[in-house]
């Protein structure tokens, strides 16, 4: 039973071909493209609203340096939402239930970030490591924390994203479990264990947001330091 609760975050193939590239080329395909016309329907106008305020929010801090990652931001910010979205429908795979593509997405973006500190302003990326009026016995240990953690980072990130959806996925398959086994011995519990399954799955729908928001939102403040 506990195998089979862990074999949806198996990567499926078929002859041979591993279909976590389809997964992946999916968002893509469903987006619409915007058309030369004037006036866009409906779709393609909220598409652009949303990507608007996204880009906005994410990017008001920042100088004008790091506006140059807005569209790279944004597009891997729709792709993630799709992504964990498309994963909640049934007999669907969920790639960013994968610790390994997760963070093939979290560290090259935080070494391009540091590269870019550290090549721009090196004083100003390098003092990070070491908080201004600190007392000089403190300064090889803060010295080698703050390292630490820089160097943790983009594990966070792509831990913090794997680890949430991975849980969402299981509880939900466990309460789905449990009001099927439930129906022919206790139909009031299993009727009640399936209005939970559905507010967990209202809850999941915001998580697969959410979750995408932060991972990017993360990015940027990284970003913010060093430009």
């Amino acid at each position: 039973m506990t195998l089979s609760f862990f074999d949806q975050f198996m990567s499926p193939t078929y002859l041979g071909i591993p279909l976590i590239a389809l997964a992946l080329s999916l968002p893509w395909i469903l987006y619409p493209k915007p058309t030369t016309r004037w006036l866009n329907n409906r779709l393609i106008t909220l598409q652009g609203w949303f990507i608007n305020r996204f880009t906005q929010q994410i990017f008001q801090p920042l100088s004008l340096g790091g506006h140059k990652w807005a569209t790279l931001l944004a597009s891997l910010m729709l792709f993630l939402i799709t992504l964990n979205m498309l994963g909640l429908l049934p007999y669907t795979f969920t790639p960013t239930t994968q610790l390994s593509l997760n963070m093939a997405f979290a560290v090259p973006l935080w070494l391009a970030t540091v590269i870019i500190g550290m090549r721009n302003q090196p004083t100003h990326a390098l003092g990070h490591l070491l908080p201004e009026g600190t007392p000089t016995l403190l300064i090889p240990v803060l010295i080698i924390i703050e390292t630490i953690s820089l160097f943790i980072r983009p594990l966070a990130l792509g831990v913090r994203l794997t680890a949430n959806l991975t849980a969402g996925h299981l509880l939900i398959q466990l309460i789905a479990t449990a009001a099927f086994v439930l129906l022919p011995l206790m139909p009031t519990v299993a009727i009640l264990t399936a209005v939970l399954l559905f507010l967990l799955t209202l809850l999941e729908i915001a998580v697969a947001m959410i979750q995408a928001y932060v991972f990017v939102l993360l990015l940027s403040l990284y970003l913010q330091e060093n430009v």
